[in-house]
């Protein structure tokens, strides 16, 4: 069917797109590839009237390619909005029951159409994202401006103590969950068609680990190999452009990004070595 055809064209595309535009940090083009395929899918709903083939035993089967094919168009949405909003998945997969949360996230898969099982079973659930209703808030807003203002009294001004920002405190346990550890850089490559990634071989201690940075714009892979960092080593692996990352680096920056340092150690500790 042309529609159906359509749609999982615009899922491809999207994936294509937020792919090149997430290399590039471009956040808000990334987003709006997303946005266009969900848009896409909505559409999809009107054109396809599912509600209407549901009332007739011969649109059954039509039916079930319909509902088969907004489901593969969610679950491409939701790998792609994964860097945004990572805990959307989870909701959304109490619902669909499409992803196995105890293995990696892979973003490849949101390049392939017609990966979820046919027959798969879901679960009615809350909206994720419920309808606004404009007309109710806007009613609301009437109210809000028909209720009567008392009047502003005149004081004298006194000294306010400056506010400082409130900051969010973890406990010693939070941070004990946290396996930091000494490794050495023993080989470091720039990874092919992305501009912004490096491919980190680490040791540490007795094992060899794969962890994929996106500080390519500010070291060249030479000027890497044989330091000590600080690597987060019980970070949940996934797999980025094809490589499965097995943690993650520290490193420091500046509000905009401009000026990123990563975090050595200048000391003869071996690799393998708890960070506390």
């Amino acid at each position: 069917d042309a529609l159906d055809e359509e749609l999982r064209q615009m899922a491809l595309t999207a994936y294509k797109e937020a792919t090149d535009k997430l290399d590039k940090l471009d956040f808000s083009a990334y987003l709006n590839a997303v946005s266009r395929l969900v848009s896409r899918a909505n559409k999809y709903i009107d054109e396809t009237e599912p509600w209407k083939l549901a009332k007739d035993e011969a649109g059954k089967k039509r039916l079930a390619t319909v509902m088969y094919n907004l489901v593969e168009a969610i679950r491409i949405a939701l790998i792609l909005t994964a860097p945004a909003m990572p805990a959307l998945i989870e909701r959304a997969n109490q619902q669909l029951n499409i992803f196995d949360l105890e293995k990696p996230l892979l973003w490849e898969d949101g390049g392939v159409w017609g990966i979820t099982p046919v027959g798969a079973r879901v679960s009615k659930g809350k909206a994720l994202f419920p309808r606004i209703d404009i007309k109710t808030l806007e009613e609301n807003e009437v109210e809000e401006n028909k209720a009567p203002v008392e009047p502003i009294k005149e004081e004298k001004a006194t000294p306010v103590a400056e506010v400082k920002e409130e900051k969010t405190y973890i406990t010693i346990e939070e941070f004990a969950k946290m396996d930091l550890r000494v490794a050495e850089v023993i080989g470091c490559e720039k990874m092919e068609k992305a501009d912004k990634l490096l491919i980190l071989k680490l040791k540490v201690g007795e094992e060899e680990r794969t962890v994929v940075s996106g500080i390519a714009q500010h070291y060249k892979p030479e000027d890497l190999i044989g330091k000590k960092v600080v690597l987060v080593a019980n970070l949940k692996p996934s797999k980025l452009r094809g490589v499965m990352s097995e943690g993650m680096i520290l490193a420091a920056s500046d509000e905009g990004h401009q000026n990123l340092e990563v975090l050595t150690l200048q000391s003869e500790l071996p690799s393998g070595n708890r960070v506390k």
